[in-house]
């Protein structure tokens, strides 16, 4: 059996997390031996099988969770259905596809806890997709009422703000559209990206804190808080669990106590830990 997260270098957070809490963004990898790495993946992250992630939940005090998957398993989601399965009425999923799927592997996805199909725009991961088959697959899943998570680059958001406008069904962007913090929320970036959050069908992400600024992370929370005022009942927070492509060692216990400074009151921060992804994701009350 795979061994669970070491956690002695982690300390346990100061907040505690309300009940039915999400973690909207954490991955898993592998185990290899059992879900092998894709031939043509940009990145080899080390191992987090589901026993890792169940063991930092525990010691965050995480409820739910949504699993993403990411490029460096490709299409095969195999380890994210896994690990849903593991407690299906607690886990959802949010899948990458290729064009070998049908729509039977999509209703399969979909009974495995599937509700959204991730698409990457980010440079080092290989850039925007085909946009021809990315327009088809947003058609498809619209009868399944799943949504499209975007991975973009802040540089881009700009000239994919038409574009993301139109989009047929519901789309939530990843890490406040990694946005540099050091630029403030005046940096026309984030004046895009909070149009775009103020859309009945636009969700943000008020995750990747660690990605868009340096240790302890505060230069991301006027970012993030810009993000929650302006929408607050359609941001979502996740940990990014392991923190894959990433150069420095996190804590995730950092990430959580930033939580009052960008959701300052208890509603606050019940709609974006709780209330939001539960709408999102169909978790039972």
């Amino acid at each position: 059996m795979t061994p669970a997260l070491d956690l002695s270098a982690r300390r346990k957070p100061a907040v505690k997390l309300p009940p039915d809490a999400c973690d909207a963004h954490c991955h898993v990898f592998g185990p290899t031996a059992r879900f092998p790495y894709a031939p043509n993946r940009r990145y080899t992250p080390a191992e987090a099988p589901k026993e890792a992630l169940a063991a930092l939940h525990a010691h965050l005090g995480v409820s739910r969770a949504v699993i993403v998957q990411a490029s460096c398993h490709g299409a095969d989601n195999a380890a994210m259905l896994d690990a849903i399965a593991s407690d299906p009425a607690r886990h959802r999923g949010v899948a990458i596809v290729d064009e070998s799927f049908t729509d039977g592997a999509l209703e399969a996805l979909h009974a495995g806890g599937v509700r959204g199909v991730r698409f990457n725009f980010v440079r080092h991961l290989g850039g925007a997709p085909d946009l021809t088959f990315f327009h088809r697959m947003l058609d498809r899943i619209k009868g399944l009422g799943w949504h499209v998570v975007l991975h973009l680059d802040a540089a881009d958001i700009a000239s994919l703000n038409d574009m993301i406008r139109r989009l047929p069904v519901p789309f939530v962007i990843d890490h406040m559209g990694r946005v540099d913090a050091a630029g403030g929320v005046d940096q026309p970036a984030f004046r895009t990206l909070l149009e775009l959050a103020r859309l009945d069908n636009g969700w943000i992400k008020v995750s990747g804190a660690e990605r868009i600024s340096q240790y302890p992370y505060a230069a991301a929370i006027p970012i993030a808080r810009a993000l929650v005022k302006a929408s607050p009942g359609r941001v979502l927070w996740g940990t990014d669990f392991p923190h894959p492509n990433l150069a420095h060692a996190v804590d995730e216990a950092d990430l959580v106590d930033l939580l009052p400074r960008i959701a300052k009151t208890e509603e606050e921060r019940h709609r974006l830990l709780v209330a939001n992804p539960a709408a999102l994701y169909g978790f039972a009350d």
